[in-house]
Protein backbone atom coordinates (compact mmCIF):
# COMPACT_ATOMS: atom_id res chain seq x y z
CA UNK A 1 0.00 0.00 0.00
CA UNK A 2 1.25 3.34 -0.99
CA UNK A 3 0.80 6.50 1.22
CA UNK A 4 -1.32 8.49 -1.58
CA UNK A 5 -4.09 5.73 -1.03
CA UNK A 6 -3.97 5.67 2.43
CA UNK A 7 -5.24 8.94 2.74
CA UNK A 8 -8.22 7.65 0.99
CA UNK A 9 -9.57 5.02 3.77
CA UNK A 10 -10.83 7.93 5.87
CA UNK A 11 -12.76 9.07 3.05
CA UNK A 12 -14.02 5.67 2.19
CA UNK A 13 -14.78 4.83 5.70
CA UNK A 14 -16.89 8.08 5.63
CA UNK A 15 -19.27 7.06 2.77
CA UNK A 16 -19.23 3.58 3.90
CA UNK A 17 -20.89 4.97 7.22
CA UNK A 18 -23.35 7.10 5.38
CA UNK A 19 -24.41 4.61 3.28
CA UNK A 20 -25.21 2.45 6.64
CA UNK A 21 -26.80 5.48 8.06
CA UNK A 22 -29.36 6.03 5.30
CA UNK A 23 -29.92 2.76 5.02
CA UNK A 24 -30.87 2.30 8.58
CA UNK A 25 -33.10 5.79 8.03
CA UNK A 26 -34.65 3.53 4.85
CA UNK A 27 -35.27 0.46 7.02
CA UNK A 28 -36.99 2.48 9.83
CA UNK A 29 -39.12 4.72 8.01
CA UNK A 30 -40.11 1.52 5.72
CA UNK A 31 -40.93 -0.82 9.13
CA UNK A 32 -42.96 2.40 10.49
CA UNK A 33 -44.70 2.91 7.33
CA UNK A 34 -46.58 -0.66 7.86
CA UNK A 35 -45.65 -2.70 10.51
CA UNK A 36 -48.26 -5.26 9.77
CA UNK A 37 -46.71 -6.09 7.00
CA UNK A 38 -43.24 -7.07 7.78
CA UNK A 39 -41.30 -10.39 6.84
CA UNK A 40 -39.74 -12.08 10.09
CA UNK A 41 -36.54 -12.50 8.68
CA UNK A 42 -36.43 -8.42 7.27
CA UNK A 43 -36.82 -7.71 11.18
CA UNK A 44 -34.69 -9.78 12.31
CA UNK A 45 -31.91 -8.36 9.63
CA UNK A 46 -32.86 -4.92 10.50
CA UNK A 47 -32.36 -5.82 14.48
CA UNK A 48 -28.66 -6.99 13.27
CA UNK A 49 -28.23 -3.88 11.02
CA UNK A 50 -28.83 -1.87 13.91
CA UNK A 51 -26.27 -3.82 16.33
CA UNK A 52 -28.52 -5.97 18.12
CA UNK A 53 -26.82 -9.57 18.17
CA UNK A 54 -28.72 -13.17 17.59
CA UNK A 55 -28.65 -14.73 21.59
CA UNK A 56 -30.54 -17.57 20.90
CA UNK A 57 -34.39 -18.62 20.67
CA UNK A 58 -36.47 -21.70 20.73
CA UNK A 59 -39.02 -22.87 18.21
CA UNK A 60 -40.35 -19.47 16.47
CA UNK A 61 -38.89 -17.17 18.64
CA UNK A 62 -35.30 -15.39 18.21
CA UNK A 63 -34.31 -13.05 20.77
CA UNK A 64 -31.66 -10.37 20.00
CA UNK A 65 -29.51 -8.38 22.89
CA UNK A 66 -27.78 -4.93 22.72
CA UNK A 67 -24.91 -3.90 24.69
CA UNK A 68 -25.91 -0.57 26.25
CA UNK A 69 -29.71 -1.60 25.55
CA UNK A 70 -32.09 -2.73 29.10
CA UNK A 71 -34.42 -4.18 26.67
CA UNK A 72 -34.45 -7.93 24.78
CA UNK A 73 -36.00 -7.98 21.34
CA UNK A 74 -37.75 -11.45 21.04
CA UNK A 75 -39.37 -11.72 17.91
CA UNK A 76 -41.68 -14.29 16.89
CA UNK A 77 -42.43 -15.85 13.11
CA UNK A 78 -46.16 -16.51 12.75
CA UNK A 79 -46.22 -17.65 9.07
CA UNK A 80 -43.33 -15.65 7.80
CA UNK A 81 -44.23 -12.77 8.97
CA UNK A 82 -43.63 -10.60 12.51
CA UNK A 83 -46.30 -9.75 14.88
CA UNK A 84 -46.71 -6.44 14.49
CA UNK A 85 -46.35 -5.35 18.22
CA UNK A 86 -42.94 -6.97 18.00
CA UNK A 87 -42.15 -4.71 14.89
CA UNK A 88 -43.55 -1.64 16.77
CA UNK A 89 -41.51 -2.17 20.36
CA UNK A 90 -38.19 -2.77 18.04
CA UNK A 91 -39.12 1.05 16.54
CA UNK A 92 -39.60 2.36 19.54
CA UNK A 93 -36.11 0.76 21.40
CA UNK A 94 -34.44 2.50 18.24
CA UNK A 95 -35.76 5.46 18.63
CA UNK A 96 -35.52 5.44 22.89
CA UNK A 97 -31.62 4.52 22.34
CA UNK A 98 -30.92 7.48 19.34
CA UNK A 99 -29.88 4.03 17.77
CA UNK A 100 -30.73 5.94 13.99
CA UNK A 101 -27.52 8.14 15.20
CA UNK A 102 -25.32 5.51 15.86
Amino acid sequence: MNVASASFYPVKLQWLTFIITMKKKEIYEELKRNPRNVRFEVLCSAAELFGFRFRGGKGSHRIYVKEGVREMLNFQDVGGKAKPYQVKQFLRVVKTYYLLEE
